[in-house]
Parts: structure tokens; sequence; C-alpha cells
């Protein structure tokens, strides 16, 4: 596929099919992952490949909006050592390191034909617990991955109408040339 048709096909994916997710499909989006850039090449980034539906109900508790991730083949929890990053001016940079991690990992996805969903709502701690996650690392961002159902629910479809657009702002409105 072409770059510029994978960025307009990506889009968030909340209603997947049962299949299962060629091991090798996952591996190919975890090894574009670490070949993203990082702050002087550290490499913070940590991710938890998770299958057992056990484990998926568990997390999927762990906050009251994401409950139906529990559907999920596959649940990829990006994660970041602070310790392997750096700061500059307030701004932590082991987040954007695995925000870009994570993004290349989406983009492979999506070029294979495999549905994601960048999840930021969650309550950490329980994660942490969950998946015995060391204190001092973050988790960062959830994605579930699988191929996107056929078909969706009613209860799909409004979740979808209210979360998800199309509409992007006109170029003009967010770029700046030499001045703001």
């Amino acid at each position: 596929m072409e770059f510029m048709d994978v960025i307009k096909l990506r889009k968030s994916t909340r209603s997947y099919a049962s299949d299962d997710i060629e091991d090798d499909k996952i591996e190919r989006m975890l090894h574009c992952a670490r070949l993203s850039p990082s702050w002087e090449n550290k490499q913070c980034w940590h991710f938890l490949v998770i299958k057992e539906k056990k484990t998926l109900d568990a997390l999927s508790r762990t906050t009251f909006i994401n409950r139906w991730i529990k559907n999920t083949p596959v649940l990829i929890v990006a994660c970041g050592n602070p310790k392997k990053s750096d700061s500059r001016d307030g701004m932590d940079y082991f987040l954007v390191d695995v925000a870009i991690a994570l993004e290349y990992l989406v983009l492979v996805a999506t070029d294979m034909g495999v549905g994601t969903c960048w999840i930021g709502s969650f309550n950490e701690q329980k994660i942490k617990d969950i998946l015995d996650i060391p204190q001092y690392i973050r988790v960062i961002a959830l994605t579930p991955v699988g191929y996107p159902a056929k078909t969706t629910t009613f209860k799909e479809k409004a979740i979808k109408m209210i979360t998800s657009s199309n509409q992007r702002k006109d170029i003009a409105k967010i770029t700046h040339y030499e001045k703001w």
C-alpha cells in the first residue's frame, strides 16, 4: 500500500472479529515500533502483548469506557521508562518516544489490514497491578489489535458516531509560517 493511503485509511477500530492475529504480523508491528526515533536513541519503550482472555477481561475493567477491549484478540500495552529518556523545559520525552513508537506500530498494522485504537483513558495503577509492571515504568497508551468486525451493533455505531469524525481542520488553520 502507498504510504499516503495508509495515513488516510488509519482509523480507530472498536469492534473486532474473533479471528486470531498471526504472530508474524504482531512481530512485524513490534519490529517497526522499535525502529522509531527516540531521545538520544535510548529506546525507552516496552510493549506488553496480551492475548489471554482472562487478562483482557481484567484490563477491560480498569475503566468504565473501555469495557469493549475484552473482546479484542490482542491488546498491546505501550510503556516507557522515564530513566531511559530525558526532559527539556518541563517536557518529558519518554512520552514522545513511546507515542512515536506506538504510532509506527499503528501505521504498519493499518498497512496489513489490522485495526487498532489508541487508548489513553485507563487507570495506570490497576494496569500495573494486573500486569506486574514495575512502579518506575509508566503506562502511556493501549491499543487493541485485530481484524475489524464486518458488522457492528447499534451501541458500537453510536460510540463511533460520538467519538470519531473524518473531519479535519483546514491546513491554513493549523499552519503558521515564520511567526504565529
